[in-house]
C-alpha cells in the first residue's frame, strides 16, 4: 500500500461480500473533518447508506468513534448502531446493551486541558466519559505547548495514555483501545464468525487496523499518512462512495 494508492474497488468487493463485519471510524472518515468537533456534517445518503449495509449484513456494522456514544446517536438519528465510543469505554452492543469500562481519575489533565484554554482562546477542550481532548486545530502554532504541558500531566496520572491525533491530544485509559473495541464486537452475535473490515483516518485508529489484520481481516486507512493498514482511500468522500455503491449491490456469493 502506498499513500497515493485507491483501493476503493477492492472495499466495494469486501462490503459487497457475505460474511463481512464492517467496523467505521467517524470523523475524517465517514464525515470531513471540521474546525470544530460540533460542526461536522453527514452528507445527504450516508444514513441510509449505513441502514441498508447493515441490514443486508445481519446488523453487522458498528462504529468505533473517539466521540461519546451519545454524540454519535445524535449525528446518526433515527438511525441507531451498534457503536464504540471514546476510543472503547463505551461500547453499546447489537443486544442495546451498554458496557462502560473502567476508568481513571484525569482530573490533573483536564486541569491543564482547561488552563491552556483560558490563556489561549483558539483551545477547545472536550471533556468524556474518562477522557479529555484538547483540540488545537484553531491555533496549530500551539501544538508544541499542548503537547508539553499535556504530557506533562499525563505523567501524573497513572493508567492513561496521551493519543496524538490530528490537531487533537487526547488523553485516555490506556486499557481501552479501538483494536480491544473491535474484539469484543467479534466475540458477540451478529458479529462472531465473520470477516472484520475497519476504516479509520488517525493514529487513533491504528490498535483497530492491527487487530482486524491480525485476526484475517483487512484495515483500510482513509488519506494520507503512514499506517499499517492494507488498504488505502483518498478521502472520506471515497469510502462514502463505496459505502453508497455496496449499499445499492447486489451481495455477492
Amino acid at each position: 500500500m502506498t499513500q497515493d494508492s485507491d483501493d476503493s474497488a477492492a472495499l466495494l468487493q469486501l462490503l459487497s461480500a457475505p460474511g463481512t463485519a464492517v467496523f467505521l471510524d467517524f470523523d475524517g472518515t465517514l464525515v470531513d473533518l471540521a474546525p470544530t468537533p460540533d460542526g461536522v456534517r453527514l452528507e445527504p445518503g450516508v444514513v441510509e447508506a449505513l441502514a441498508l449495509l447493515a441490514e443486508r449484513h445481519g446488523g453487522a456494522l458498528a462504529l468505533i468513534s473517539g466521540r461519546p456514544v451519545a454524540q454519535i446517536d445524535a449525528m446518526l438519528a433515527p438511525l441507531s448502531l451498534p457503536v464504540a465510543g471514546v476510543h472503547g469505554v463505551e461500547r453499546r452492543g447489537a443486544d442495546g446493551a451498554l458496557h462502560v469500562a473502567p476508568t481513571r481519575d484525569v482530573s490533573p489533565v483536564l486541569a491543564c486541558a482547561q488552563s491552556l484554554a483560558r490563556r489561549h482562546p483558539g483551545l477547545l477542550v472536550e471533556q468524556k466519559r474518562g477522557a479529555v481532548a484538547l483540540h488545537y486545530r484553531l491555533a496549530p502554532e500551539l501544538e508544541q505547548l499542548c503537547l508539553q504541558e499535556m504530557t506533562a500531566a499525563v505523567q501524573a496520572c497513572p493508567g492513561i495514555l496521551l493519543l496524538h491525533g490530528k490537531m487533537v491530544l487526547e488523553a485516555k485509559p490506556a486499557a481501552t483501545d479501538k483494536g480491544g473495541a473491535i474484539a469484543a464486537f467479534m466475540g458477540e452475535a451478529p458479529f462472531a464468525g465473520r470477516r472484520p473490515v475497519f476504516a479509520g483516518d488517525d493514529t487513533t485508529d491504528e490498535a483497530g487496523f492491527a487487530y482486524v489484520q491480525q485476526v484475517g481481516g483487512q484495515g483500510v486507512k482513509v488519506g494520507s499518512g503512514p499506517s499499517a493498514a492494507t488498504l488505502r482511500l483518498a478521502s472520506p468522500g471515497a469510502l462514502r462512495t463505496a459505502l453508497l455503491a455496496a449499499a445499492v449491490a447486489p451481495l455477492k456469493e
